[in-house]
């Protein structure tokens, strides 16, 4: 009777054991693992976050309207400390252990080069938030990876600007030892030259540089009327406080990457003024007919998090809008999508966000990425060019620094 007794129990709690397996793999069957990799803590964390915010608020929204084809998503969020190897490791993580049916996120391309690798590997999705460097797309062929930024919608206005509007004889270029700044660098003193424009000053700095004194003193002695940045945010604030200081006079300072933050101007004042910046999308620069969509971001943005959106915000919003469309529509046609079938998707994708029309060519790059060029007046980030989209112009020249 004991042993009998037993066998009974062993057999009810094998019983409860497969049930309690049965539940979990019909919850893990309910669930979509989508996989996030940011810069949240170290030198990049800053816009590292954003974009992770701007990811976190799309598939909430989705999760919120019933998920995709009746399952959640469940965001899993990895910090790669702004070090690439950290990225690698986080992505394998990712894919082999939580089984991820797509990635997002990334900043600068040093992160997001070795995670586009590791999803190839795998077989997985990944669309990149920011990412510019031609490399990734045009010398490896990687049919997994797509981005939602890449360097031509911000060359050709910043030329465009320079070529027709400011007209200098010469230009000072300063750039961060990055790939996607090196290719920046080359890019604008390509087209510059070709329109006559010299570059007597090309000076390159490493992340974190602590001093553009030098630079800037090569600038007054050449005479150089515009000088142009190749820095991110934290290089942009100090290589415009230092300008002012100096009471450098120019023609323009444009600042692709940093200047268009409601952050700058407010860590600057009015020390910011004149500066040029470029962004796809900010409060009050939106894709034309998109309003009443960008309105809706905004607000649900700022009752989330209680600060407004900014332009890398956007950026993370807009890459996971295009890769939950890609899952939903692959999702339609299987239960269980391939990454194969999530990339047929993402290749016939057309989307029309905020931040632009999304479309991507056969390397995985968007064709209609465009950045608006915009100054701070008066305190606020005006567009002034291209002039379709222009609702100011261009002040000339930069006010000169305070004594």
């Amino acid at each position: 009777m004991r042993q009998g007794g037993r066998h009974g129990w062993l057999l009810g709690l094998a019983a409860v054991l497969l049930l309690a397996g049965a539940g979990s793999g019909k919850a893990a069957v309910q669930e979509l693992a989508l996989g996030e990799i940011n810069p949240l803590t170290g030198a990049l964390a800053k816009h590292g976050l954003e974009i992770h915010q701007g990811i976190a608020l799309a598939v909430e929204e989705v999760n919120a309207r019933g998920g995709l084809a009746g399952r959640r998503v469940k965001l899993l969020s990895r910090d790669d400390q702004s070090r690439p190897e950290i990225a690698l490791n986080q992505a394998q993580d990712l894919i082999t252990r939580e089984r991820v049916v797509g990635l997002v996120g990334g900043y600068v391309d040093t992160l997001v080069g070795p995670i586009s690798e590791m999803a190839a590997k795998h077989q997985v999705p990944y669309v990149a938030s920011a990412s510019l460097q031609a490399a990734l797309t045009r010398k490896r062929h990687n049919p997994y990876f797509f981005r939602i930024s890449n360097l031509e919608g911000i060359l050709s206005p910043v030329c465009r600007l320079v070529g027709e509007v400011l007209r200098p004889q010469q230009v000072a270029l300063i750039y961060m030892a990055t790939p996607g700044s090196l290719e920046f660098a080359e890019g604008v003193e390509e087209r510059l030259t070709r329109q006559g424009i010299r570059i007597p000053v090309k000076e390159k700095f490493r992340p974190g540089a602590p001093d553009f004194s030098m630079a800037l003193l090569k600038v007054r002695m050449t005479g150089c009327e515009v000088l142009i940045s190749g820095g991110f945010y934290p290089d942009n604030l100090l290589l415009t406080r230092q300008l002012r200081e100096q009471r450098l006079q120019l023609q323009a300072l444009l600042a692709p990457w940093g200047a268009a933050y409601p952050s700058f101007i407010a860590e600057l004042g009015e020390l910011s003024e004149g500066v040029l910046g470029t962004c796809a999308w900010t409060p009050g620069v939106t894709w034309p007919g998109t309003e009443k969509d960008s309105q809706a971001f905004i607000t649900a943005f700022e009752a989330r998090f209680q600060q407004s959106p900014t332009t890398t915000a956007m950026h993370g919003y807009a890459s996971a809008r295009v890769l939950l469309t890609a899952l939903e529509r692959a999702l339609a046609r299987s239960p269980a999508p391939t990454g194969e079938q999530v990339v047929k998707e993402l290749r016939t994708l057309d989307l029309t966000l905020p931040l632009g029309r999304v479309r991507f060519d056969a390397h995985g790059d968007p064709l209609d990425y465009h950045h608006v060029v915009v100054q701070i007046q008066g305190g606020r980030l005006v567009p002034v060019y291209p002039p379709e989209r222009a609702q100011a112009r261009v002040m000339v020249p930069l006010p000169a620094g305070r004594k």
